[in-house]
């Protein structure tokens, strides 16, 4: 008999509009946005830096870049506006150094690198 209590206690509840939880908001490509989609997007951009930049730069909040002309990542925003680095990246950056590899990155790869440069900038010397 509490089963069958619970059930329909359950079942009633289902029907509230109160209760219900819309899905998050998504963009075309099916990326999450908002609170959740931000995340994911730093999440993506510290995994691409880790994976693309991180032979040659700093990419975390701390630590020395393992080509000593190579900039700290988490030091850009004191050279660049981190959103003009977007377009930058989409048009692939033309640097003073040879040792710098041309790239190609994904309008999706472009905004996670970005979302996730935002994240860790300091303000403080590099």
């Amino acid at each position: 008999m509490k089963r069958l209590v619970l059930f329909a206690a359950l079942v009633a509840l289902g029907g509230c509009k109160s209760l219900d939880v819309e899905a998050p908001d998504r963009r075309a490509d099916g990326d999450q946005i908002g609170l959740f989609g931000d995340a994911l997007a730093t999440a993506r951009g510290a995994a691409y830096a880790q994976a693309k930049c991180a032979g040659c730069h700093s990419v975390g909040r701390t630590g020395a870049s393992p080509n000593e002309a190579a900039p700290r990542l988490r030091a850009l925003s004191l050279s660049y506006p981190i959103e003009d680095l977007a377009e930058a990246f989409a048009e692939g950056i033309d640097t003073a150094h040879p040792a710098m590899p041309e790239f190609v990155m994904s309008s999706r790869e472009n905004a996670d690198l970005i979302a996730y440069l935002k994240s860790i900038q300091s303000s403080a010397s590099p």
